[in-house]
């Protein structure tokens, strides 16, 4: 599979990832930002979509930085010999195709918080969810900021 064809099956399953996200997102609008009292208080319905929003953040961030990152370094001829992801994100922010290394730690953050399960803690869930609805928005910037990147490299997709 050549380069163009690769990034665009890698776009793909982005873009699958990111209209799930953003249908879940627009789904949490009207009871957001979202107290702890309302988080106890959440349908079967609301978690679900919860449980969608944050698989699919999570799904969304994996997917760029595991495929999506090291094309991207590719296609701008980038030596492709970083020993830790951190160099790979200080070197995509140099190059320009991410805004911001600590915006991408603080998207990482988010994921991690929800991999952890707090039952008890309304107060915690409910601060994670109104701190990952703003980081969603922010993700989905960073994915139109890398595409275009990327395609004004390799032509459009």
């Amino acid at each position: 599979m050549n380069t163009k064809d690769y990034l665009a099956a890698i776009l793909k399953t982005c873009d699958r990832h990111a209209q799930r996200l953003t249908w879940s997102m627009g789904e949490m609008t009207n009871w957001l930002p979202i107290t702890a009292e309302r988080f106890q208080s959440l349908t079967e319905q609301d978690v679900a979509i919860l449980e969608l929003f944050s698989n699919r953040f999570g799904k969304l961030q994996d997917a760029m930085g595991a495929k999506l990152f090291p094309l991207v370094l590719e296609i701008a001829k980038e030596p492709n010999e970083f020993p830790a992801f951190i160099d790979k994100l200080n070197r995509l922010e140099k190059i320009g195709a991410i805004p911001s290394v600590d915006e991408w730690l603080q998207f990482r953050e988010i994921r991690n918080q929800f991999a952890h399960d707090y039952p008890e803690d309304s107060e915690q869930n409910a601060a994670t969810i109104n701190a990952a609805f703003e980081q969603a928005t922010k993700l989905l910037q960073v994915l139109e900021q890398v595409r275009e990147f990327a395609e004004n490299r390799t032509g459009r997709i």
